[in-house]
């Protein structure tokens, strides 16, 4: 961190650098360690660089496209007894960060996508992903959780998978229940084209940055690369500002390679005024549709 960008932060009233990564894991029992090793890697990469909260593609540590459920059950953990949240919790203690990551979640008989959180005081919470992409169908259970945001020292964080972004509800809800910011750990693949306009930018991009400016909270999206048994990744990870714009770049749709940016976490709780008479709280018409769109799973804090 700079001196400038150190001076810039202790006048933050939650000062955080937020980090995504973007590699390109691979499915297969052989490549779990490898894969764990990447994740490692990453992660002392982003502590090293002064990050304090860092977020991880969709299933960084066991890749994505399973080819049955028995190969999907056989990379899958409890949570958050398994050993790669133990590995994730021991790390975040060590360097006093908060993790943001992505696994297959084993419950009984079945299977979830599931989001974790943990912090320098070890496991916080999971989320599991509501919206299935694909043949994810065939092999996970959908969410089941809600939307839980999570009050930490730096503010409160809220979580969504890769596809849930396509469905505005979700960041809504995620937002009206107070969350500062969403990490989102996700695995665009690749889908009819054109994948990416003249600026190398997919849609998916496009929706992070709407969601952000719509709901007046930062939004960091962590995507992976590469191709995987015929499926391609998109890359295109950034961290969004709460007027929805990258704060620095969009990641290419090719690079292996960690964002960064330094925020005040708690500037979501300003009220969203653009000018005299424009507020995107005031202005809801809460008499037409319930402030949180029917979510019934938890009560809205105040932001």
């Amino acid at each position: 961190m700079t001196s400038a960008t150190a001076s810039a932060a202790t006048k933050r009233k939650s000062a955080a650098r937020v980090a995504v990564v973007q590699f390109n894991p691979q499915v297969g029992l052989e490549n779990l360690e490898a894969n764990e090793a990447a994740v490692r890697k990453r992660l002392q990469q982003a502590v090293s660089e002064g990050a304090n909260l860092i977020v991880l593609p969709e299933l960084a540590t066991t890749g994505y496209c399973f080819d049955s459920r028995a190969e999907a059950f056989a990379h899958a953990e409890p949570v958050p007894e398994g050993r790669t949240i133990r590995g994730w919790e021991a790390f975040a203690k060590q360097h006093q960060v908060y993790i943001v990551g992505c696994l297959p979640e084993l419950e009984g008989h079945q299977l979830f996508d599931t989001a974790v959180l943990v912090g320098p005081d070890g496991y916080i919470g999971k989320y599991r992903k509501t919206h299935l992409w694909n043949e994810e169908k065939l092999f996970f259970t959908p969410g089941n959780l809600g939307y839980p945001v999570f009050e930490t020292r730096i503010g409160r964080i809220g979580l969504l998978v890769c596809w849930d972004i396509w469905f505005p509800e979700a960041a809504r809800i995620v937002s009206q229940l107070g969350a500062d910011i969403i990490c989102i750990p996700t695995g665009w693949v690749w889908t009819p084209p054109p994948l990416y306009d003249a600026s190398g930018t997919c849609m998916a991009a496009y929706l992070t940055m709407t969601a952000a400016h719509a709901n007046n909270v930062f939004i960091a999206t962590a995507d992976r690369i590469g191709t995987e048994r015929g499926a391609g990744f998109m890359g295109n990870s950034l961290i969004a500002g709460t007027n929805g714009w990258p704060i620095g770049r969009i990641a290419g749709p090719e690079e292996d390679t960690i964002l960064y940016a330094d925020i005040d976490v708690v500037e979501a709780r300003t009220a969203p005024i653009w000018n005299k008479l424009n507020d995107l709280v005031r202005d809801r018409r809460t008499d037409l549709y319930d402030q949180l769109l029917g979510f019934r799973g938890a009560p809205a804090l105040p932001r």
